[in-house]
C-alpha cells in the first residue's frame, strides 16, 4: 500500500510538471516516449473513416466554417476541439484538405484500447490515436506527440481531456499548449456545435434525426484562427487564449441545448 501511494504521488508530480514551461533538456529527462506510436489506420481503417464521414454527410445537416484558417499544406499544427462525442476526431479531420488527412493523428486515452470494447479500439485505430495513459505517466505520450508534430504531422488534442457529461464546456487542461510550445506548432481551435445532441456519452448509438423538429440534426464545425505559441509568454497564457476563444464560441452556439 505504501509503495502504491508513493507511485501515485510520483505520477501526480509528473502530471503537474507538464503544466510548467520546461526546457527541452528537462523534458527529455522525464520521458523517452520510445514505446508510444500512433496506431496504424490501414486499408480497413481508411474504409471505416470514409464510411463514417459518408453517413454523417448523408444523415446530418453539416456546416463547416473557417477552413481558410487552416495552415498551408507543408505546415504542422494542432487541432483543439471541445470534446462532445466519441467521434469528434472523425468529424474534425474529415473536412481537412486531402493532403492534410494523411498526416492527421489524435492524442487519445489509452483506455479506449481496454475499457470501451471493440468500438473503442476501432475509434483509436481510425483516428490514428497516440495512446495516452491518463492514470500513469502521461509524458511518454506527450513526448511522442511532440515528436510527431515536429516531423510534420497534424495532431488533434482535446484540451478538456474527456467528453462532457453535462453538455457544458469543461475546464481546459494545459497539455495542448504544452505540446504546441515544445513543437513550436500553432493551435487551430475548433468548436463543435451540436455534437452532444447527436452522440453524447449517454447514448449507445448516434441520433441523426430530431424527432421534435422532424428534420436532420444540425452539426456546425468552426475552425478558428491560429494561435501561435511564439505570441504567448508561457503555457498558461496560451491555454488562457484557447479557453477564451472556446468560451466565447460556446456562448455564441447556434444549436439549442437542453441541460
Amino acid at each position: 500500500m505504501k509503495r502504491s501511494k508513493q507511485h501515485n504521488s510520483h505520477n501526480e508530480r509528473v502530471v503537474q510538471a507538464t503544466a510548467q514551461d520546461m526546457t527541452p533538456k528537462e523534458f527529455s529527462k522525464l520521458a523517452d516516449g520510445s514505446e508510444v506510436r500512433p496506431m496504424k489506420r490501414g486499408l480497413y481503417g481508411e474504409f471505416l473513416y470514409w464510411a463514417g464521414m459518408t453517413l454523417s454527410k448523408m444523415l446530418l445537416k453539416i456546416e463547416v466554417r473557417g477552413t481558410e484558417n487552416l495552415p498551408q499544406d507543408d505546415e504542422a499544427y494542432l487541432l483543439c476541439p471541445n470534446h462532445e462525442t466519441y467521434i469528434d476526431a472523425m468529424w474534425v479531420g474529415g473536412f481537412l484538405p486531402r493532403s492534410h488527412r494523411k498526416r492527421y493523428a489524435c492524442l487519445a486515452a489509452e483506455d479506449l484500447l481496454t475499457d470501451h470494447g471493440a468500438f473503442g479500439r476501432l475509434i483509436i485505430r481510425v483516428g490514428r490515436g497516440i495512446p495516452l495513459n491518463r492514470k500513469g505517466n502521461p509524458l511518454n505520450g506527450m513526448k511522442m506527440a511532440i515528436k510527431q508534430v515536429k516531423e510534420g504531422n497534424i495532431l488533434m488534442v482535446h484540451p478538456e481531456g474527456t467528453r462532457t457529461r453535462t453538455g457544458k464546456l469543461g475546464k481546459l487542461q494545459e497539455g495542448a499548449a504544452f505540446i504546441s510550445r515544445h513543437s513550436e506548432a500553432p493551435i487551430i481551435p475548433v468548436f463543435i456545435d451540436g455534437g452532444y445532441e447527436i452522440f453524447s456519452r449517454h447514448r449507445k448509438w448516434p441520433s441523426f434525426w430530431d424527432k421534435k423538429k422532424r428534420r436532420r440534426r444540425r452539426l456546425i464545425l468552426t475552425y478558428g484562427k491560429p494561435l501561435d505559441p511564439a505570441d504567448f509568454k508561457n503555457t498558461k497564457a496560451l491555454t488562457a487564449a484557447l479557453e477564451a476563444w472556446m468560451t466565447q464560441s460556446f456562448a455564441d452556439k447556434e444549436v439549442p441545448r437542453v441541460y
